[in-house]
C-alpha cells in the first residue's frame, strides 16, 4: 500500500501538488508512519488562486510559505469521508482550526467542498478538495 506522498506523485489531477509537496520538504512528513488526514486540493483548485501565486510560491526563496500553505491541509491522525460530522473542529498540523460543516449530506470545510472521492493509503487518508485553504 502507497504512502501519501506516493499517491501524490501518482494522481494525473495533482500535478500541482506534487510540484508543491516536494519544493515544501513536506514530501518527507507525509512518507513517514502518521496517520494523517490530507485535505488534497486538485490541479483545478490551484487553478482558482490568483494567476501567478503558485509559480511564485513554488521559488526556492518562499519554501516556507509554501510549506504553510499546504500544513493548512494536513491534520493529524486518519478521518474517514464518512467519519466527519457537522460541527467538528479539527487541527491542523501548524495549529489552524478546521471547523467541518455537512450541508445534505455533502462534508465541507467553510465554502469550500470535500469531494467524497477518498483515497485509503499506509499512513492515513486523503480527501481532494476543489479549492485551496489559504
Amino acid at each position: 500500500m502507497s504512502n501519501i506522498t506516493q499517491v501524490v506523485n501518482e494522481d494525473k489531477n495533482l500535478k500541482t501538488l506534487k510540484k508543491g509537496v516536494h519544493a515544501s520538504d513536506l514530501d518527507q512528513l507525509l512518507s513517514s508512519t502518521g496517520p494523517f488526514t490530507f485535505f488534497a486540493p486538485t490541479d483545478l483548485a490551484f487553478d482558482k488562486l490568483e494567476k501567478g501565486k503558485m509559480d511564485k510560491l513554488l521559488e526556492p526563496q518562499n519554501r516556507a510559505q509554501l510549506a504553510d500553505l499546504l500544513n493548512n491541509h494536513i491534520v493529524n491522525g486518519k478521518i474517514p469521508y464518512q467519519d466527519l460530522k457537522d460541527g467538528d473542529k479539527l487541527t491542523t498540523v501548524n495549529g489552524r482550526e478546521l471547523v467541518v460543516q455537512v450541508k445534505n449530506g455533502a462534508a465541507h470545510i467553510g465554502d469550500i467542498t470535500i469531494l467524497p472521492r477518498e483515497t485509503r493509503i499506509s499512513n492515513g487518508v486523503i480527501h481532494s478538495m476543489d479549492t485551496v485553504m489559504v
